[in-house]
């Protein structure tokens, strides 16, 4: 069943140029232990169903010993934080993911972290978080109060550092740096699929993969696939923002995808997103579910958040409309984003 409000699309985004992104983060990357970049799992079952020529997913349920993309941005940004502030506490907020990866790049570095985490985080999402030595804070709120309290603290002792994967004014570099490590995402899906793509589909929470990924396909003289941002229904602050054409902050409730769980888009990502972002849709937790299933049987580990992009997929080219509005015909190559494994 098509949703209300559930799709936006915008034709001028594959002819916006944006400015080239250049960093070190991956040959950082490929410093650390473990480095290997993660597959690219051809399906040609879901190419069949989908009625295009490949669907490639990109596998990041084991990244650098974690079970999700967030350490390219996390390890990145800490590495960058703590050459200005060496010895200093990372303070960070998360909705999972991304304050696992801190935690485990502050045990690297030798330092300290504190995580602060949102009142709906499952008590084993938040135990994997201390697992890594890290001390966790709960917050009677959504991700944007566990954002705000982070802030905050921070701000109380000069010997704490945020690192924060969503920007406001006044907050820009950290941010920045993050997205600039999942460009190593990127470039890997460069040099794994040797030609390009004709749709990259991205799970977005506040939009830094996203941004991402848009900043990569739209630089100049780059490939210039269609790009799909796919949000839950609950919490779809990219999509609404770009139907209202202004940042948005959404209510959410309860989903599945936690990992996208988030009512505001990141004040860096919303330009980008508005300029270069060719659609958006939002899916339901179903059809994540399902996605999970679908993706496991078919030899891929997927937790709901990163499954989401194959149920963004299909709800997208199941209707005429939407798959012409994409540029996709019968032999086109498709890769999805994975951004996570499946946790029991």
């Amino acid at each position: 069943m098509i949703r209300m409000m559930s799709w936006y699309c915008s034709p001028t985004a594959r002819g916006w140029v944006g400015p080239s992104a250049l960093s070190d983060a991956h040959a950082f990357h490929r410093s650390l232990p473990g480095y290997a970049p993660t597959p690219l799992v051809p399906v040609p079952e879901l190419a069949t169903e989908l009625g295009v020529g490949r669907v490639l997913v990109k596998d990041e349920s084991s990244r650098l010993g974690l079970p999700a993309f967030k350490v390219l941005g996390a390890s990145w940004a800490c590495r960058q934080v703590l050459a200005q502030r060496p010895d200093a506490t990372l303070v960070t907020a998360t909705d999972g993911n991304h304050g696992r990866a801190v935690a485990r790049m502050a045990a690297h570095f030798g330092v300290e972290a504190t995580v602060f985490v949102p009142e709906v985080m499952l008590p084993q999402t938040a135990a994997r978080i201390t697992g890594e030595g890290a001390k966790v804070v709960w917050v009677d709120g959504d991700y944007d109060a566990a954002v705000r309290r982070a802030a905050e603290y921070a701000d109380e002792q000069p010997d704490r550092a945020l690192v924060q994967d969503t920007a406001w004014d006044g907050y820009e570099q950290v941010p920045a740096w993050i997205v600039d490590g999942y460009q190593t995402l990127l470039e890997e899906v460069d040099a794994q699929l040797k030609e390009p793509p004709d749709l990259v589909a991205v799970p977005v929470g506040v939009g830094s993969l996203a941004e991402a990924v848009v900043r990569h396909y739209r630089r100049p003289d780059a490939a210039r696939p269609s790009i799909l941002s796919v949000e839950p229904a609950t919490a779809a602050c990219v999509l609404a923002s770009l139907i209202a054409d202004r940042p948005v902050t959404v209510s959410t409730a309860a989903t599945v995808m936690a990992g996208l769980n988030c009512p505001t888009i990141s004040g860096s990502a919303w330009p980008v997103l508005r300029a270069g972002c060719d659609a958006a849709v939002a899916v339901s937790d179903d059809e994540a579910l399902r996605a999970v299933d679908d993706l496991g049987r078919l030899g891929v580990s997927s937790g709901p958040s990163g499954a989401a992009t194959l149920a963004g997929v299909r709800a997208a080219l199941a209707d005429p409309q939407r798959r012409a509005a994409l540029h996709l015909d019968h032999d086109a190559v498709v890769v999805l984003l994975s951004t996570e494994g499946h946790t029991p």
